[in-house]
């Protein structure tokens, strides 16, 4: 097991529900100096339906702006290695942003929930599944990585089936189709501790050849317990929004906002879990990212 965790810093998800329209130049600024702190992946941007996420609709423009391989304050970015994730929803999305050489990853919002699917794709279940197989074909032919997020993974306030067990066969046979990254999503902020656990556990036990990480909605007052837990089952890719900001507007729901990265920071260097990041780098992006979603 690795000894250090992988951070995936989520903007894009801070950002796309926020009701302001916050300007492109503002969100170049904020990412060109998320780009220096030494994140692992940052989920920048998405290539979906304007109309649907209006927030997201300058996301080409914004990669554009982002400083990638040019010199951050000193620091060379080209040695932070930070690799850009982009959300897509269908085929088309997919060819965008596998078009685009910066971006190394497209992540894909693969709900066990049929009705938050439906929302957020406008397909089935099994509708969505052949996407992802359409999109994975793609990312192996263009060298990109296909990450699929495993949407209402601990389960959903529709009412829709869910157990551990639907769960497990979705991420099996999205495995089977290659993926090699997956993310189990608590959407809604609905995951105990023990299901963070069991699920987790299972999963990264079954599917040795895959990347099993978590992105967690939470409150302070849990977010701890349900952090500890993942990581008592072995999982060491974790995602995060400075500020805890963020949640998805197609769940139509009161949102729970992300896990926040500052704090996330904090707790796994106590556990000496955390590899080095730019520190000016991460003051600064506290200071935009408190301008943009605090002040």
């Amino acid at each position: 097991m690795n000894d250090h965790v992988t951070l995936v810093e989520c903007p894009r998800d801070a950002m796309q529900g926020w009701p302001h329209i916050i300007p492109t130049e503002r969100k170049i600024e904020y990412l060109n100096a998320l780009l220096g702190v030494g994140f692992d992946t940052l989920d920048f941007g998405s290539y979906v339906s304007a109309k649907a996420i209006p927030q997201m609709a300058d996301t080409a423009e914004v990669l554009q702006g982002l400083e990638l391989g040019e010199v951050w304050k000193g620091l060379k970015l080209a040695e932070v290695r930070t690799k850009l994730l982009a959300i897509v929803a269908n085929f088309r999305g997919a060819e965008e942003a596998a078009g685009q050489e910066a971006i190394r990853y497209l992540g894909f919002p693969f709900s066990v929930s049929e009705t938050f699917q439906l929302r957020n794709t406008n397909k089935t279940i099994e509708g969505s599944f052949a996407t992802v197989e359409e999109i994975q074909a793609l990312c192996a032919a263009r060298q990109k990585e296909l990450v699929v997020y495993l949407s209402m993974g601990f389960g959903n306030p529709y009412g829709d089936p869910w157990n551990e067990e639907i769960v497990y066969e979705w991420a099996a046979a999205l495995a089977k189709l290659g993926v090699k990254t997956l993310s189990v999503a608590d959407t809604v902020g609905v995951a105990t501790p023990d299901h963070v656990f069991s699920i987790l556990d299972f999963l990264i036990r079954q599917l040795p050849g895959v990347t099993v990480g978590v992105h967690l909605h939470s409150t302070h007052q849990n977010r701890k317990a349900k952090i500890d837990a993942a990581l008592e089952a072995g999982c060491r890719r974790f995602d995060g929004a400075l500020k805890g900001i963020g949640g998805c507007p197609m769940a139509g729901n009161t949102l729970v906002g992300n896990m926040d990265t500052e704090w996330m920071i904090a707790h796994f260097r106590e556990k000496r879990l955390l590899p080095q990041l730019n520190e000016q780098a991460l003051l600064e992006a506290g200071q935009i990212a408190t301008e943009l979603f605090v002040a």
